[in-house]
């Protein structure tokens, strides 16, 4: 690069422009250097750089972040160990009950999802692999939370806070403990509305050699789960279905 910016900053001044480039849904060099008040030449030098590397294209002088990212996560996604032991298992329960069914990890301190499958009833609702929301927001979020050691946990509320989703949301920390424990001592968890409004969930973990290594949730309709027949029904296939990840993961079978 041709600016005098250090190279610690280079690289987190490239993802700021990654960053304005998803946001605008691709952008020239004026329109984000203005987006990051910057001169024109510096952001046409970092667009240009970032082509290179394949992550972003130039359609006629206008950027936007290519498919690299798709491929970069998918390969990332396939490596997992717990994925490959559970795609099946996570494809069978979704068939079973008809729901969304997820396989969410903790990274970072947050919930990332690393795997969805769709029901024939599944509710639409914008849920991809890779998407990333607060542990305390949801019921596999709070099932990863509880099981942590409890010095993770506590510095991941210390770190992100009780950020509400919705006014379902837990934020209050006394709350969320008090909720946390109780998910400890049944083996599960649920929420209501907590991270989309209309959506519940039923979450429980996936513990492999007394090692956390996710969650599975399943999600409808609040009503329908709350339906305490309908949850029982759930949760017995769900641990079923973990039961059976367990194995996978542990044996390869």
């Amino acid at each position: 690069m041709t600016d005098a910016t250090p190279p610690m900053s280079s690289v987190l001044r490239a993802f700021d422009v990654l960053t304005v480039l998803w946001e605008v849904n691709g952008a020239g060099p004026s329109a984000v250097a203005r987006r990051m008040d910057v001169p024109k030449s510096t952001a046409h030098v970092y667009l240009r750089t970032l082509e290179e590397t394949g992550y972003v294209v130039n359609d006629g002088g206008e950027y936007r972040l290519s498919h690299q990212f798709l491929s970069t996560g998918s390969r990332i996604k396939h490596r997992n160990s717990l994925f490959q032991a559970s795609e099946a298992k996570l494809r069978d329960l979704a068939m079973e009950t008809g729901e969304l069914v997820t396989l969410v990890i903790e990274e970072a301190g947050q919930s990332v999802i690393l795997h969805k499958e769709t029901g024939d009833r599944s509710l639409e609702l914008g849920i991809y692999s890779g998407m990333i929301t607060p542990l305390h927001s949801n019921a596999t979020g709070k099932a990863i939370l509880a099981n942590l050691p409890p010095e993770r946990t506590d510095e991941i509320i210390e770190t992100h806070g009780l950020t509400p989703l919705t006014s379902a949301t837990i934020t209050d920390e006394n709350r969320l403990r008090a909720e946390l424990e109780t998910v400890r001592e049944r083996g599960y968890a649920v929420d209501w509305n907590q991270q989309v409004q209309g959506m519940g969930l039923i979450g429980a973990p996936i513990e492999i050699d007394g090692q956390l290594e996710g969650a599975v949730g399943i999600a409808g309709p609040t009503g329908r789960i709350q339906d305490e027949a309908y949850q029982t029904k759930l949760l017995q296939e769900l641990r079923g279905t973990i039961d059976s990840i367990t194995i996978k993961y542990r044996y390869g079978t």
